[in-house]
């Protein structure tokens, strides 16, 4: 892609030399509004609202127009899909990736594979093998669509948003009801503008840019916000930077981030072969924002998120001279052609320090068949690096771990605790230009005072298209018969909410539990579609005996509560976090705030999430403690503040339960699963 769509040449990028972080935001008031202009978000999605009305802060329910799903969650939505009866996916487009589980020590992996190709094969759903690439990169080369709805069960999904895309991230079972042709509600957003204004320096990236929204946004307080991005800054940043941007948007917990569809998109589809796709699309002149932020391109700078949590934000500078022992470059975060060329670029001529172990896993096939045929693939395999499977691979920790107390640099999306594969390394995340100088240096090394020259890439005016690892849907489906391994179970079955509860606390945790802590990705992924099996490792890295006390809660006639901070569930759309737990019979979810997607999970699988109306009291509950709620029904029926008393010490909770009605009725009768089945 040549033009405006392109990368900055160096010469218009040289110069622009890093400010005071301090002077790179601004906040503001939006006084210039129209009563009728509208943002990008609203032009979108009020179109699609089949229940409720645009009303900031209310529940909606939008017709999807596409969704994804990849291996490590499908496999669960399409056992459900198959559960609610529907006979065919309604959508315009439905793909279903394998790209995860793509290891196969022992036949599970394999099993779901095939499993996952019989069933797309008979609801008429796209297989993209394993092998041909991370789901966000493939479906923004091949499938996204601008001013289209996406729902995918993978919390990255909003990477379509770099398309000018509604890409949100769901559970699993609100992924196979948005197949069928339900509704996915949602809360209407309020929507923040980040308008971008100047120019990225040399060594100054996407990632950089996103790394500086995290650190203005953290990780929580973001529920119901759409970040829409405009202003004359957007004109410089490729498809791909766009895409890295919105990607890292589900670290701040945000429903979703999206770019205007313009001339820098249609040149990005055109080069795809998809340029009849493309439409323009921006916000109206004057649509009101419920708040405007200003960021200054040009005084990004190289910046990283040291552990463990990608809104741990340090300027490179800061870490300057701290040894590395790992590098892996990749994932879908930072996977695209344009990273993966420029990180050649870098690494040309020169050899990767004899201390690093460097790795780099191309966001899909056509990037590595683009690197092949330039030459790219060569320059990276004579540095020493690694050439990694078109997977997600490291970034889930479910291949190359690092070693014992280890510092890995990686340019993947989230660095949680024993996220890696290794529970005492320090990963820290970084752009692949960062990385790929400390790969050559053995150090982080701010890039700017590497002495290497800045690489001059733009995307090129055409991309190799190549669909054979695509396969269609039969023309026959009656005719296909589904492949069921024998480690793939039903989906379980919920009891009717009680109302009357006894219950136990099983655990109580701290602030900002990921879904990691809650059901561990990386090899004990293969377990996904045996529940029972997965649920044995629920809080695993947390508590091993978590399992057992449930069933100890049990055996006493009590269910299991869990009992969390702040930001509860933050991270994956991972629906087994939801899902195991309802397995070992938890009913509560008691915390002082929670994330969208799990709250979401958690009612499609009956179990109830508690929020305390006074945060002191969380310090009063204790693991082991007795608690009782009674007429459950009665209460969320006349209202959603619900009274939780501890038996065990004489106290009582306020609590609010935050559900919305539909929510309510999902909980009461065991979950959306069952909610669905019976009302047929």
């Amino acid at each position: 892609m040549g033009g405006s769509g392109g990368v900055a040449p160096a010469a218009e990028r040289a110069g622009h030399g890093a400010r005071p972080r301090a002077t790179v935001f601004q906040t503001r008031e939006d006084h210039m509004t129209s009563s009728t202009a509208k943002t990008l978000t609203r032009k979108i999605l009020e179109p699609r609202i089949v229940a409720g009305s645009w009303n900031p802060g209310a529940e909606i329910g939008i017709r999807v127009d596409q969704t994804l799903t990849q291996d490590a969650t499908g496999t669960m939505a399409y056992l459900q899909f198959e559960a609610m009866g529907f006979p065919r996916v309604k959508t315009q487009s439905s793909v279903s990736f394998i790209d995860h589980n793509t290891i196969q020590i022992g036949f599970e992996n394999a099993d779901d594979h095939n499993y996952l190709r019989t069933v797309a094969a008979k609801f008429g759903i796209r297989l993209s093998r394993a092998g041909n690439g991370v789901c966000h990169q493939v479906h923004l080369e091949r499938f996204g669509v601008p001013g289209t709805t996406l729902l995918g069960s993978d919390s990255h999904t909003p990477t379509g948003g770099g398309l000018g895309q509604i890409a949100i991230g769901a559970g699993g079972l609100d992924v196979a009801v948005a197949m069928g042709g339900g509704p996915f509600f949602l809360t209407c957003p309020k929507v923040v503008k980040a308008n971008l204004t100047g120019r990225l320096g040399p060594w100054a990236t996407a990632k950089d840019i996103v790394l500086q929204m995290l650190e203005r946004f953290t990780t929580q307080g973001n529920v119901g916000v759409v970040i829409e991005y405009d202003g004359p800054g957007v004109a410089t940043l490729s498809v791909p930077e766009r895409a890295t941007i919105t990607n890292m948007g589900a670290e701040m917990g945000v429903t979703t981030s999206i770019f205007p569809s313009d001339d820098v998109t249609r040149q990005f589809l055109a080069a795809q072969e998809r340029g009849d796709q493309w439409v323009p699309l921006a916000a109206d002149t004057g649509a009101k924002y419920d708040q405007v932020v200003d960021l200054d391109l040009c005084g990004i700078e190289p910046l990283a998120a040291a552990p463990h949590s990608p809104g741990n934000i340090k300027r490179v500078a800061e870490l300057e001279g701290l040894a590395v022992d790992q590098v892996m470059i990749g994932s879908c975060t930072n996977g695209s052609y344009l990273d993966c060329k420029r990180v050649a670029a870098i690494l040309k001529g020169r050899t990767v320090h004899p201390a690093v172990s460097a790795g780099i896993a191309p966001g899909s096939r056509q990037v590595l068949q683009m690197l092949a045929k330039d030459g790219s693939l060569y320059d990276l395999v004579s540095a020493g690096v690694r050439v990694l499977e078109n997977c997600c691979g490291f970034c889930i920790g479910n291949s190359l771990s690092p070693q014992t107390q280890s510092v890995s640099l990686r340019t993947s999306n989230r660095n949680f605790l024993a996220r890696s594969g290794t529970k005492d390394a320090s990963v820290y995340l970084v752009s692949p230009e960062t990385a790929a100088v400390a790969a050559l240096t053995g150090r982080i090394t701010d890039p700017r005072n590497a002495g290497i020259p800045w690489p001059a890439i733009q995307l090129p005016e055409e991309f190799i298209v190549d669909d054979s690892m695509v396969i269609p849907p039969s023309d026959q489906p009656e005719q296909v018969e589904i492949f069921r391994g024998p480690n793939i179970g039903t989906p379980p079955e919920n009891d009717a909410f009680p109302r009357d509860l006894e219950a136990e606390v099983a655990i109580v945790v701290g602030d900002r539990i990921t879904t990691d802590h809650i059901i561990p990705a990386g090899a004990r992924m293969k377990y996904r579609s045996n529940v029972p099996k997965y649920s044995e490792f629920v809080f695993e890295t947390v508590d091993a005996q978590f399992h057992a006390r449930c069933k100890a809660i049990r055996g006493r006639g009590a269910h299991p509560v869990i009992v969390g901070g702040e930001s509860y569930g933050q991270g994956s759309s991972r629906e087994h976090a939801a899902l195991c737990p309802m397995y070992l019979g938890v009913k509560v979810v008691l915390t002082k705030t929670m994330e969208r997607i799990h709250q979401a999970n958690l009612c499609n699988f009956g179990i109830l999430p508690l929020s305390f109306l006074h945060a002191a009291d969380y310090d009063t509950i204790a693991q082991g403690d007795r608690l009782s709620i009674t007429d459950i029904h009665g209460q969320l029926t006349n209202g959603s503040e619900v009274v939780v008393k501890n038996t065990t010490k004489g106290l009582e909770y306020q609590t609010r339960a935050v559900i919305t009605e539909r929510q309510r009725d999902y909980i009461l009768a065991g979950g959306l699963l069952n909610h669905t089945t019976r009302s047929k």
